[in-house]
């Protein structure tokens, strides 16, 4: 039994211990980043070996261990963000908005594609269709739309459709929640009449000789989009996350065709208003409120 100034330097000394246990606890986890990406890619495997030597390279720039987390759709990416599951992520815009919405993470870098910060949503239709009447001609046909947490596969054809007074749903023999890849190759097997997709997918399948060039034909094209971003946690230790955009914008284009899949050439820097239209059609859709 301790008494008196023993019994203070005892709850002195559990103190500094307890301190210096939290210290080396809070030292340990940042030598260790938690990434995570969406499913770019025809199978988690697929999007591993394409995307892991860019969150390699950003490890060893931080002078870290990492680990690598490939989800199966893009709402799971803004819920790992914000449980703490994940530190950093490479996501799709709209996914990258609900992540914000949900638990404050932001933006810090947008990737190029061939030089270009923006991409386009497309539908794409059978090839044998004649849809030149558009879109009152595929009345009735069987479409295919992305998973809820994809820009170019749900958020950007919804809210098209909408300001063009159609309800999907309705309107077409619908489903959703498709990986992109899976949309692409029901329309070329002819399982469904149309899919949605984006521009950059369409080309690299072609190019991997996942599908025939001339397996699906394009039916309709959005404006401009934001490309994927470059997203950390909310509660990133700033300089950490300064590191990261660092890290990122680095990348030249001759550095990018080791470290990046094919055709992504680096990244421009960013913030969430770089994402302010997605945002406002999430916004339109009544999906998120400001």
């Amino acid at each position: 039994m301790f008494h008196g100034p023993a019994r203070k330097r005892l709850a002195a000394l559990g103190f500094l211990l307890a301190a210096a246990c939290l210290a080396s606890h809070d030292a340990n986890a940042a030598e260790k980043m938690r990434f995570a990406v969406g499913p770019f890619q025809a199978t988690p495997g697929d999007t591993r070996k394409a995307y892991e030597p860019f969150f390699r390279h950003l490890a060893q720039t931080l002078g870290v261990e990492y680990e690598l987390v490939v989800t199966t759709d893009w709402a799971g990416i803004a819920t790992a963000l914000a449980n703490g599951q994940a530190d950093v992520a490479w996501m799709g815009p709209w996914g990258y908005v609900l992540a914000h919405q949900e638990g404050g993470a932001q933006a810090v870098a947008t990737v190029k594609y061939d030089g270009k910060p923006f991409y386009y949503a497309i539908i794409v239709g059978r090839p044998d269709l004649d849809l030149k009447n558009w879109p009152e001609a595929a009345k009735g046909m069987s479409i295919s739309f992305a998973d809820r947490g994809s820009t170019s596969g749900w958020l950007v054809p919804t809210f098209w459709f909408k300001s063009q007074s159609i309800d999907p749903k309705s309107f077409f023999k619908y489903r959703e929640g498709a990986a992109h890849p899976a949309n692409e190759i029901a329309v070329a097997n002819g399982q469904v009449d149309l899919a949605t997709d984006y521009d950059r997918n369409l080309r690299s399948m072609i190019e991997r000789g996942l599908i025939g060039p001339d397996a699906v034909k394009i039916v309709w094209t959005s404006d401009p989009l934001p490309n994927d971003a470059l997203v950390v946690r909310a509660g990133l230790d700033p300089a950490i996350t300064a590191k990261v955009r660092a890290a990122a914008l680095g990348i030249d284009d001759t550095s990018a065709t080791t470290l990046m899949p094919a055709h992504y050439t680096g990244w421009v820097a960013a913030s969430h208003a770089s994402y302010s239209m997605i945002e406002d059609a999430g916004v339109a859709l009544g999906i998120i409120k400001r």
